[in-house]
């Protein structure tokens, strides 16, 4: 203040404000980072159990048929894919949307599958084989499905496949349709609600993968007068050196690249007995002998209801590649 007689103070300097500023965002981002690399930390010292190994990956292109056993295979949050064999992307349906599977018409067990140059060659007896495109023409008409109580779509794979599904099964008019990439997955959630609202699925039942143990088929077949094939219960993923139902209890599971995340048991039903040589529906085992010792607790039945339970659903964390005679770890 002029003529008070005190002496002026000196001016704050922009510069003080700028470091101060500086020296607070220092602070909040290096506690951030230090919260993110301990997070991360603790993240990276869970242990990994190796559990078993793969046996065999399989693949089932078309609902229903026939599966094919790959060496290596793609895992997308779809689930495998081997080329231009994706699981479960094509299937069977009424001409009114309602799809078709072994349940209804068994005999579509018998239906193999092939893969070559762009093209799905489907072969069944006394009948010629079939050659559909991988990639369908836009001009082929997009379907509406109806599984589960849920519409899906799928490209129609057009009038000579639709004439060759139909007399093979000597049965109504069907047709054969194609989940394209770019077309909505159904929520694994809306079909079974212990999934998440992550897993996605194109016309599986409700799950991306299914792994059994070579172990459980064995125990279950010692029950058994007719022994039973791992195709009467279809897994993507099948594994050994573990013991019978190991599968049950692994909550998150690393093979290769992919990690998956345990959800729920497979409930199983009649097409278990269908005879995947015949294509004959025997309506009683392995389904009955399963039903005297694999049921869930009272607490789930609400979920899995009457069915007995053989194999483990699993969603995908992380998508990649995997092979034949990769190790299985479980996360602790």
């Amino acid at each position: 203040m002029v003529g008070s007689g005190l002496p002026s103070l000196p001016k704050p300097r922009p510069g003080w404000l700028f470091t101060f500023t500086t020296l607070a965002l220092l602070v909040v981002f290096g506690t951030a980072a230090a919260w993110q690399w301990r997070r991360r930390n603790r993240q990276g010292r869970r242990r990994l159990k190796r559990v078993g190994t793969v046996s065999s990956l399989f693949i089932y292109p078309v609902k229903s048929c026939r599966g094919v056993a790959v060496e290596r295979a793609e895992v997308t949050e779809l689930g495998l894919r081997n080329g231009d064999m994706s699981d479960r992307c094509w299937l069977v349906m009424k001409e009114d949307g309602h799809v078709v599977t072994a349940r209804q018409e068994p005999r579509l067990v018998l239906i193999s599958i092939t893969n070559e140059s762009g093209c799905l060659t489907l072969s069944a007896p006394e009948m010629k084989d079939l050659h559909i495109p991988a990639q369908l023409s836009t001009k082929n008409p997009v379907q509406n499905c109806r599984l589960f109580g849920l519409d899906v779509q799928g490209r129609d794979c057009g009038e000579e496949a639709a004439q060759w599904i139909t007399a093979f099964l000597k049965s109504e008019s069907y047709r054969l349709v194609h989940f394209e990439s770019n077309m909505v997955p159904r929520n694994a959630k809306d079909v079974m609600k212990p999934f998440r609202s992550t897993d996605k699925i194109a016309y599986p039942d409700c799950s991306p993968v299914m792994v059994l143990s070579e172990a459980s088929l064995e125990e279950l077949n010692s029950r058994l007068e007719k022994k039973v094939q791992i195709r009467n219960f279809r897994p993507n993923i099948l594994v050994t050196g573990c013991g019978p139902y190991e599968e049950d209890t692994w909550n998150e599971i690393k093979i290769g690249g992919v990690e998956m995340k345990g959800t729920m048991a497979c409930p199983r039903c009649i097409f278990t007995t269908v005879d995947p040589d015949t294509g004959v529906m025997d309506r009683k085992e392995p389904l009955e002998t399963l039903k005297s010792y694999r049921m869930c607790d009272p607490s789930e039945q609400h979920i899995y209801k009457s069915h007995p339970l053989f194999g483990w659903y699993f969603g995908i964390d992380k998508i990649g590649s995997l092979q034949v005679g990769d190790p299985v770890y479980k996360t602790i």
